[in-house]
């Protein structure tokens, strides 16, 4: 046992938060705690690290362990270097550091004057052996590691941290743990304010850590690639799930259903024993069976099965936006500087209606720069920007929280963008956004991030343009309020411009991709699964080539020592394969060419047979479409109509780009199979 929580209760006024949640962390344990927006996550984290006291329960450490917090917001005003600051968070390694010195000279002297102590030996030996454990040797290495991991430039590892904004401060508390290597961390929703890149470093890191993690999180990727438990806040409890939480998401609703059926046998049973006691309470020769059953009734209304809450699923299709022309936005030419800074020169892109891009690569690249510029925020320095006909833009970053009036109840600040929606229909869009009941009556200054974010987004969306431009519209928002976004862009009919850290959102919604890195712009027209293949794909055949040109090198190197071929010529007749066998060795070597032309083309394979599976399903529905646009009925419901027009020209851009991908995938797959024939 790391970490020991026991019948925790903590309420807020009539509010309850836990009524005895309990959990335990073992050493080497990695758990993510998940529960809605307000269920007490952070509270808990809190309570956990000793900075908010529970009413009632336990929190116990393992003796002597070093625990590590992020929490979700931080503020370093250091005129330090980042590198400086970083290094000076290790301070346990410094002090071992200073501690084995120390012990160093005290043997010495002890050596000089007669035979060392075995107690002075043996903490010698403890302490060198925690400071190598620590990396205390490689600590300024490791420290490097960290920040480049995290999306740092190394040109910026001297710049003081106090120049940095919020999100890359949230990375130097991070480095700073990381550093620290504590025997537990506790993580606040560290993936906020990373790239893609940097989460899937993140990840690595986390998966490969010697100590125990405690995640709270709304990136199910995330989770799902390093965590091996699950603590759910459920009906104010904690309930553990061994597994990610994909293996979590399935154990609960298999727990559910048997949860579900033992109440409903609870509830037959009291329902049958009350007709009893309805019938023969008051009869003498019934009474003392009547009361029997009276006293059956509590036990068993005492030991009824409380199902979870169900979780906050709420349908929500945006309202169509204006129909605009094919073309939306069109960047020709486009250069960016900042003074002596150059971010892009002369990139060209055009945006389609119905494209859904993803902006991807790492932080400082210029995603956000090119957004802006699409969403004409920021001019370009030359080139030229165009908007197509009947185009509207709109663009959701974080600073838009802060353009929230305070004062303004929720209600309020919806009706200040929609004053011809009747109240019920406001109601509506905010029920969508997971704000019911009493909470429609909050005032703006006390809502949490979660939930000004959601807000935010309402406003945004309450007639959305053609264009949607959405700058890490997920930060703080929970796993419910991630699933209604993504199925509301996924539907949504115009164009979207998207740049997201969280992979499943990036997955499910994509049907383009730009990956944008080293002042470069490379547009993959396909979804993120495809341009994973691609970027894995020209990663293959760069090492490939590189490969060939060392083994070119070593042939032409070899070249040089005539002796070894002269000598191979004289070997006796007996000795040389004859014509047409093969010897073991030849056997063997084309064996291993096989399988590793197999391995090569495993991802290639894998995709084409997506690719092959998406074309037979999207002709399939293409011929329904074209069959079904020529029913009068159909022409009778505009909306219906318009719906499967919608999709009729989304089918009929991606039908030729998935043939033309599988055209290229069955090539590529005969070139390599001829290649290693030959």
């Amino acid at each position: 046992m790391i970490l020991s929580v026991e019948k925790i209760e903590k309420s807020f006024g009539a509010r309850t938060l836990f009524s005895g949640a309990s959990f335990q962390v073992n050493p080497g344990d990695r758990f993510a705690l998940v529960g809605p927006n307000g269920a007490g996550k952070t509270t808990l984290l809190k309570i956990i690290m000793g900075l908010d006291n529970p009413d009632a329960g336990n929190v116990t450490f393992a003796k002597d362990v070093n625990v590590g917090y992020l929490e979700q917001e931080t503020k370093l005003a250091s005129d330090r270097s980042v590198i400086d600051e970083v290094m000076a968070s290790a301070h346990e390694i410094q002090a071992l550091g200073q501690r084995a010195e120390e012990l160093q000279h005290e043997i010495a002297t002890a050596g000089e004057t007669g035979s060392v102590p075995d107690s002075l030996l043996k903490e010698y030996g403890q302490v060198q052996d925690r400071f190598e454990r620590l990396g205390g040797y490689e600590l300024e290495s490791n420290a490097r590691q960290i920040l480049a991991g995290l999306g740092f430039p190394v040109d910026e590892f001297q710049k003081p941290c106090a120049e940095f904004s919020g999100g890359w401060q949230m990375r130097i508390a991070l480095a700073k743990l990381f550093l620290r290597h504590p025997d537990l961390l506790l993580l606040d929703e560290p993936t906020n304010h990373l790239d893609l890149e940097s989460v899937q470093w993140l990840r690595g890191f986390i998966a490969s850590y010697e100590g125990a993690v405690l995640i709270v999180s709304h990136d199910r990727a995330f989770m799902d690639a390093c965590v091996d438990h699950v603590a759910a806040l459920e009906n104010r409890r904690i309930t553990v799930y061994t597994g990610n939480y994909s293996s979590y998401l399935k154990q609960r609703e298999d727990n559910l259903e048997q949860m579900r059926a033992k109440r409903a046998a609870q509830e037959r049973e009291i329902a049958h024993m009350q007709v009893f006691v309805d019938k023969f309470r008051y009869k003498p020769t019934k009474a003392a069976q009547a009361q029997e059953r009276i006293r059956r009734i509590e036990q068993i209304k005492s030991e009824l099965v409380i199902l979870p809450e169900g979780h906050k699923h709420v349908d929500f299709k945006f309202p169509d936006p204006p129909r605009s022309g094919d073309m939306v936005a069109k960047l020709e030419g486009v250069s960016k500087s900042y003074a002596d800074k150059h971010v892009y020169d002369g990139i060209n892109l055009t945006l389609y209606r119905g494209d859904h891009i993803a902006l991807v690569g790492p932080n400082g690249a210029g995603k956000s720069t090119l957004m802006k510029m699409i969403a004409g925020i920021e001019p370009p320095s030359t080139g030229t920007r165009e908007l197509g006909v009947n185009v509207g833009v709109a663009y959701y970053a974080q600073h838009q929280l802060e353009g929230l009036n305070e004062s303004n109840t929720v209600l309020q600040e919806i009706d200040s963008v929609a004053p011809t929606w009747t109240v019920p229909q406001q109601r509506s869009l905010l029920g969508a956004f997971l704000f019911s009941g009493d909470d429609i009556d909050k005032r703006v200054g006390v809502l949490s991030g979660g939930e000004r974010a959601r807000l935010a987004l309402a406003k945004m969306l309450v007639s959305p343009e053609a264009l949607l431009c959405l700058d890490e519209p997920t930060n703080h928002l929970d796993i419910d309020s991630v699933d209604m976004l993504e199925n509301a862009l996924k539907r949504f009919p115009g164009t979207i411009v998207l740049i997201s850290h969280d992979e499943h959102l990036v997955r499910a919604v994509a049907n383009r991709v730009v990956d944008i890195r080293d002042g470069k712009m490379t547009v993959i027209d396909g979804d993120y699964d495809y341009y994973l293949f691609k970027r894995e794909d020209l990663a293959a055949r760069a090492a490939a080539e590189a490969g060939a040109a060392h083994t070119g090198s070593v042939a032409s190197s070899s070249e040089a020592k005539p002796a070894a071929a002269s000598a191979q010529a004289s070997k006796p007749a007996d000795a040389q394969p004859r014509e047409g066998k093969k010897t073991k060795e030849q056997r063997r070597a084309e064996a291993e060419a096989r399988a590793e032309l197999n391995r090569r083309l495993k991802t290639t394979r894998d995709r084409l047979k997506k690719v092959d599976a998406q074309l037979q399903t999207s002709r399939a529905r293409y011929d329904e479409l074209m069959a079904l646009m020529a029913s009068e009925e159909l022409y009778a419901d505009q909306s219906r109509f318009n719906e499967a027009l919608s999709e009729y020209n989304d089918l009929k851009r991606s039908i030729p780009k998935l043939e033309d991908e599988w055209l290229e995938l069955s090539e590529t797959i005969e070139e390599e199979q001829a290649r290693g024939r030959s």
